[in-house]
């Protein structure tokens, strides 16, 4: 174990995987073909979606979605400064500001309270949006921000990059599966390697507005549609009916993406033993991320806090555990710092990034690489309480 390598987060590829992209490989289609609409087909229908659009990217995808809501320069959104800067940067990318409302310091996750609070201080109609994270996996509770949305006429886009195959129950007793679309105006996952579905790089959007899909698919392929066209016109006639964008993806990643959709629910509850290992060993001395009841955490991360966190992430990447910190909050980052102070009190944000470290965390972890983890953790932490 000594010599060994352990990330925090790993890709699994499997044989089933790697055929799945060569029988693609060896068809007529690369680009934008049928493997591509089944996965989209297949990933609306594992979250309970009425649509889906993939894309090549998260980022993309979050860049469209906030499109396609209406975003444009001059308006302004909510989001949580602990997120990874894409979160925020899609509504950059259309000229919108970003305002920040803090952190529930248990969930880690964006605070109702805070964000009615930073709502409320500002005029009606001054914000026309939200972009909740579902952080590590937990899911938000997006019945109650649909509840402060509706009340102040608010658009929710989730990002749920973090959270496949996560859930909370609602007050009718329903699972609502992220992504689901009851409760938010649309949503946004991730196939980055390190994520639960890995296509290299990817993304795909989810909504149950018939609108807002027309418009993602628009914006997806540079605005260009050949539906409705006249009998008048040949079959090569297109229109180009917006200035759209080429975040397409590729068929041969669509086909890995189903295969490795296929494995996500048996992903989840293997990232789900390996965080109650952790729990159990660090019950009582360590803080990590609460889990309500009636949620589900899909465990994209694994965070525990600790007040010396330089030195055990030092002592953990000199033992080949190459533990991560998620994230440098985003106001904090020198682009937005430049913005200036879109906020009203960060300090919970602060607090968790001066303390906070991600510990392996995929469901191809060993029982034995996951308790050599957890023996340098406490010795670690054993030498310097």
């Amino acid at each position: 174990m000594e010599n060994k390598i352990i990330p925090y987060g790993r890709q699994d590829i499997t044989e089933e995987d790697i055929n799945s992209v060569i029988e693609t490989l060896k068809s007529d289609f690369l680009t934008q073909g049928p493997k591509v609409k089944e996965f989209e087909e297949k990933f609306s229908e594992s979250v309970g979606a009425k649509y889906a659009v993939a894309v090549n990217n998260a980022t993309a995808g979050l860049h469209i979605a906030a499109m396609a809501l209406g975003l444009k320069e001059g308006d302004r959104v909510i989001t949580t400064p602990i997120t990874f800067a894409a979160s925020a940067n899609c509504a950059r990318f259309v000229g919108a500001e970003v305002w920040f409302a803090d952190i529930d310091r248990d969930t880690y996750i964006l605070s109702l309270e805070k964000t009615k609070e930073l709502i409320e201080s500002k005029p009606k109609g001054f914000f026309k949006g939200i972009i909740p994270v579902d952080f590590a996996g937990l899911p938000v509770n997006l019945e109650d921000f649909r509840k402060l949305a509706s009340e102040h006429d608010l658009w929710i886009l989730e990002d749920a990059c973090h959270a496949p195959g996560g859930y909370f129950v609602d007050s009718k007793k329903e699972k609502q599966f992220c992504g689901n679309g009851i409760y938010a105006d649309a949503a946004v996952f991730s196939f980055h390697p390190v994520k639960h579905i890995a296509c290299g790089e990817g993304g795909m959007v989810t909504t149950n507005s018939e609108k807002i899909y027309k418009e993602l698919l628009l914006l997806r392929s540079h605005g260009i549609t050949k539906e409705n066209m006249s009998e008048n016109h040949g079959g090569w006639f297109y229109e180009m009916q917006t200035l759209g964008f080429n975040y397409r993806i590729t068929d041969f990643q669509a086909a890995l993406g189903i295969s490795q959709l296929a494995r996500n629910e048996k992903g989840v509850e293997k990232r789900n033993e390996i965080a109650e290992r952790y729990k159990k060993a660090f019950r009582g001395k360590l803080k990590y991320q609460t889990l309500p009841e009636n949620f589900l955490n899909a465990h994209h991360l694994f965070v525990i806090e600790v007040d010396d966190r330089k030195d055990l992430y030092d002592y953990l990447h000199q033992n080949k555990i190459y533990a991560q910190i998620h994230y440098i909050p985003v106001h904090q980052l020198p682009y937005y710092k430049e913005l200036g102070d879109n906020y009203i009190d960060l300090s919970n944000a602060e607090e968790y990034y001066s303390k906070c470290i991600s510990l392996p965390m995929y469901p191809t972890l060993t029982i034995e690489e996951q308790e050599f983890v957890i023996e340098k953790v406490n010795l670690f932490h054993s030498k310097n309480v």
